[in-house]
């Protein structure tokens, strides 16, 4: 029999996760420039009608069906979701390894997982990629690529990293933060960078806009790591507390770097680092106590500052809006600080952190997941990056008078800010 409190917890988190792609749609579009606006904002719009396609066509059955023979892939048995609903309505199926609520429920939940995570690869082309070609590009990623990623970290027994190796990650530092900052990162290689970029500054052209979106995306955190436990129990309470504290660590610290390194901190920067402590905190909600979770969040700070601010530019890469240094980077370092403050009794696996077992057992497990995670998502990117280049005539870049126009109106036909003579 389903449970109906668990029920709705599930379906709340999954709305809250379902905020947080629009959420990333306004803190995006605050901090393109004022004539991409709009085309940064529908991309992440965009994601959410592909993967409503893709998702339930095949990425559900590729992620968790099957019968976890296969430690890289789900299944083809639940492609299009035929007999969920039969199975609901016989009650004979459960939601993963839980039996308290519809599996349903999951499919929704993970579904708006993959949404938000493939809206934050945009932020890294933003201002020069072709429109019709970042839709072929998602369509294709969260078919082939996504998909088998969260199938190996939580398919359950069997799977490759979250079994085999035994690397813990409680909502996404694998699956959502590393993949997508560093699908990101070999899209602006392949991509070159904006014209001007190294020569004038690129700033953010609506400040608010940026703040409200960080907010957006702070609350759906409490679904996305609070419902990662899939029950509402005291592990999920843990998840939201620690989501809390971590981002504000993140917060805090990072205007303290803002302060010591510019004289003056930001409300950029501000909302910059309350991200950059929920993706370090991500893959450890459930595992770790408070303490530690504002320790996390006061490390992984300047790490993002310094590889935004300064790795950047030294590589001279294109990361429109600093999808890889604050995802992926933010991403590695919540991920290994998991081996580190993982309390045993809370750990999926028989490993605990170092700190309280002095085993660096679960810390090279740990190493080694997000190994393995870089490597089948980089090569992955790149043989569909390229694939999909060759689609659009070699090319996947718009022309350089579109990129000086605006691809608010020389892709879509519209302004954030029309100017308007006479009346409206």
């Amino acid at each position: 029999m389903f449970d109906s409190g668990n029920t709705g917890f599930m379906i709340i988190c999954a709305m809250l996760v379902l905020l947080m792609t629009p959420g990333l749609a306004f803190f995006y579009g605050g901090l393109s420039r004022r004539k991409n606006v709009v085309n940064t904002m529908i991309m992440c719009f965009a994601v959410l009608g592909i993967v409503a396609i893709t998702w339930t066509l095949f990425g559900w059955s590729f992620a968790y069906g099957g019968d976890n023979s296969i430690p890289f892939f789900g299944g083809f048995d639940q492609i299009g979701l035929f007999g969920l609903v039969g199975n609901m309505t016989s009650e004979a199926t459960s939601a993963l390894s839980h039996d308290s609520y519809p599996a349903l429920v999951d499919v929704f939940f993970q579904m708006a997982f993959c949404m938000i995570t493939t809206a934050i690869i945009t932020g890294a082309v933003a201002g020069r990629m072709k429109f019709g070609a970042v839709c072929a590009f998602v369509a294709c990623w969260t078919i082939l690529v996504y998909p088998p990623l969260a199938h190996m970290v939580w398919g359950g027994d069997g799977s490759f990293i979250g079994d085999t190796i035994g690397a813990l990650d409680f909502a996404g530092g694998d699956v959502v933060h590393i993949s997508s900052g560093l699908t990101g990162l070999v899209l602006a290689f392949i991509l070159g960078r904006r014209k001007g970029f190294g020569l004038m500054s690129y700033r953010p052209h609506n400040v608010p806009f940026v703040a409200l979106g960080a907010t957006l995306l702070w609350f759906g955190w409490f679904g996305f790591n609070g419902g990662s436990q899939f029950g509402a129990d005291g592990v999920a309470a843990l998840a939201v507390l620690n989501t809390v504290v971590a981002s504000g660590a993140g917060l805090a610290t990072w205007m303290v770097v803002e302060r010591i390194r510019n004289g003056k901190p930001t409300l950029v920067g501000a909302a910059t680092g309350l991200v950059a402590g929920l993706v370090a905190i991500t893959p450890a909600a459930g595992f770790v106590e408070p303490w530690a979770a504002v320790l996390m969040g006061i490390i992984v700070a300047p790490i993002c500052y310094f590889a935004i601010s300064v790795l950047k530019a030294k590589i001279g890469y294109d990361d429109a809006l600093d999808a890889f240094g604050c995802h992926t980077v933010g991403g590695i370092v919540g991920g290994l600080l998991t081996g580190i403050f993982c309390v045993p009794e809370l750990s999926w696996t028989d490993f605990g952190g170092l700190i309280y077992t002095g085993d660096p057992s679960l810390l090279v497990s740990q190493f080694l997941g997000i190994v393995v995670t870089i490597c089948f998502v980089a090569v992955a990117d790149v043989i569909f990056g390229f694939i999909i280049k060759a689609l659009f005539k070699g090319d996947l870049r718009v022309a350089e008078e579109e990129e000086a126009l605006g691809l608010d109106v020389a892709a879509h036909g519209e302004s954030a800010y029309p100017a308007y003579v006479g009346l409206d």
